[in-house]
């Protein structure tokens, strides 16, 4: 493993930008990791690393960026209990199912899945909805949310991706969760699927640690100051942002997949 000045100051920077939007959007920061893991060390003469290395690093970052984000939401009364214990207990399973289902994937595999999540997350965001009065009282399909739950966490854990960027537009769409609450308590279920992401790459042997613990040294510091800059955000400012940054990846790891 390169660990030069050059290849440490890239994958640093590349973990902050991810965790700051991480914590600014209620993503787990992966929907940008991804795409910039693998496409931006080689511009600066790094090595590339290859689809399963990448979702490696993600998985066990986002878990810390996660957390951070998750810390600094803590006294905001912005959490929803009932939605993180029915969502975040499916996803815990379905993360640990990809996760460790991934290790017997191949690499075009990989990216295909990954692909196909962030076309369906951008499509989602564009879907005309309702504004859901921040203060109005939540209620949700508890069938519903963790069986969509389950889906996403399967199909996240297998690159690595914890699966914040498709519970955002699940949360304010089908279930009808107000923006910011959904931001919040997206950001706890994201953490909760990122422990059986990550403990499926480690069991299958596809994380590289030294540029994992260079991001999460960085997540640490970025993902609470998203999470500030978020809670004093416009919310349709919010969304948009959301939408855009999903629909220009899947669009890039398309392009890359069909060449």
């Amino acid at each position: 493993m390169d660990l030069s000045i050059t290849f440490i100051v890239v994958i640093f920077a590349l973990g902050f930008i991810g965790s700051f939007v991480s914590g600014m959007l209620g993503v787990g920061g992966s929907i940008i990791k991804y795409p910039l893991l693998l496409y931006v060390p080689p511009l600066f003469g790094l090595v590339a690393f290859s689809a399963h290395e990448v979702s490696g690093i993600s998985a066990i970052q986002v878990f810390f960026a996660s957390i951070a984000g998750v810390w600094a939401y803590r006294k905001s009364g912005l959490l929803h209990k009932e939605l993180i214990i029915y969502m975040g207990g499916a996803i815990l399973l379905g993360s640990f199912i990809g996760s460790y289902g991934s290790g017997f994937l191949s690499e075009d595999a990989v990216n295909i899945v990954y692909g196909i999540l962030a076309i369906i997350a951008a499509v989602m965001m564009f879907i005309p909805r309702k504004t859901i009065e921040e203060n109005a009282k939540i209620s949700f399909n508890k069938v519903l949310a963790s069986s969509l739950a389950l889906i996403v966490g399967v199909g996240s854990g297998i690159v690595g991706a914890a699966g914040g960027f498709l519970l955002v537009p699940i949360m304010l769409t089908v279930l009808k969760i107000p923006t910011r609450v959904t931001i919040a308590t997206s950001l706890a279920i994201t953490f909760i699927s990122s422990i059986g992401g990550s403990v499926g790459k480690i069991i299958t042997g596809q994380i590289e640690y030294w540029p994992a613990f260079i991001m999460i040294i960085a997540s640490i510091i970025a993902a609470p100051l998203g999470a500030k800059i978020g809670q004093k955000m416009n919310v349709k400012i919010l969304q948009w942002l959301l939408a855009i940054m999903i629909g220009a990846t899947a669009i890039k790891i398309w392009i890359d997949i069909l060449q």
